[in-house]
């Protein structure tokens, strides 16, 4: 009998054992499965909070245009130019703005007919210098973007870039993102770093031949410097800095000591931009997604001409 008993016990320990484990296991299966409907459901409204960040963005710039009341310029000092965040619900939505407009395009650089623009090549040239990059960079990026198959001296065609373990061919024409020099001979993760702030592929350029002036407005310091080789050296940067630090320019005259380069700087610069960077985040809980879009702005009508979620 007491071997019975024992054996009756083992039983039931193993069973009730058996039980629990199985209960656990239920637990954790729902506990996960809930797990993973809300991190989907949040990832799911991130992604609308990031979507209405940019509908948001276009708000902004339409209500900077209508606060300007028709004056032909575009400024850091306007409303767009400052980063928001706003709380909504259960999340966040963070929108920052940049204006393209404000950079230096790309596709004024390098031509897909091959022929150097003595306008802006030399702005380029000097923008790698000022950022201690090389020179040759600009030979590679010209023949990533013209039409013809004979390389530069440190430059790359097809040839090039077909011989690499991953190979591929130049893009042989007009270049669509910044992002897309990483396949540019040369442009390294730490070189694109550098050039981002710098640089773009939004402007009339590849549309109408028509090399885009950069808005002196809103350039960055160091595409500030490459306009011109006087304003490599000396305090006329820093000038133009403080000037529009407190109201915007509408006249390289307004500031001293750039009055002698007028005319100079006449086809390279403008006072107003039309064109702009918005990047939206969304945030619930831990979920985060970005949405980014480059806009132009016809008056009050925008025009989207990239979109891209991540």
């Amino acid at each position: 009998m007491r071997g019975e008993r024992g054996f009756a016990l083992v039983i039931t320990l193993i069973v009730t054992a058996l039980l629990v484990a199985l209960l656990v296991e239920f637990v954790s299966e729902v506990y996960v499965d809930t797990s993973h409907s809300h991190n989907f459901v949040a990832s799911q409204q991130a992604g609308i909070l990031a979507e209405s960040g940019i509908a948001g963005g276009i708000k902004l710039l339409q209500s900077s245009t209508l606060m300007r009341k028709g004056e032909p310029f575009t400024s850091l000092l306007e409303i767009w130019a400052k980063p928001q965040v706003v709380p909504l619900g259960e999340g966040t939505v963070s929108v920052s703005i940049e204006e393209e407009s404000g950079k230096l395009d790309l596709n004024s650089v390098a031509l897909p007919s091959g022929v150097s623009n003595d306008t802006f090549q030399p702005i380029f040239l000097r923008l790698l210098t000022h950022l201690k990059l090389s020179p040759e960079l600009y030979e590679a990026m010209a023949d990533w973007a013209d039409t013809d198959a004979v390389p530069r001296p440190n430059g790359a065609e097809t040839a090039y870039y077909s011989a690499l373990k991953s190979p591929y061919q130049a893009h042989d024409e007009s270049i669509d993102t910044v992002e897309e020099l990483a396949l540019v001979k040369g442009f390294t993760p730490e070189v694109l770093a550098k050039l981002s702030s710098c640089v773009t592929v939004y402007g009339s350029a590849a549309a109408s031949g028509v090399a885009t002036p950069i808005n002196i407005n809103t350039a960055p310091k160091e595409l500030l410097a490459a306009l011109d080789e006087k304003l490599m050296s000396g305090d006329l940067v820093e000038r133009i800095l403080e000037y529009r630090k407190t109201k915007p320019i509408k006249s390289l005259s307004e500031i001293p000591g750039l009055d002698t380069l007028v005319q100079s700087l006449q086809l390279r610069v403008v006072y107003q931009g039309t064109i702009y960077r918005i990047r939206a985040e969304g945030k619930v809980g831990d979920s985060v997604s970005v949405a980014e879009a480059v806009v132009k702005m016809d008056g009050l009508k925008p025009t989207v001409l990239y979109w891209r979620e991540y």
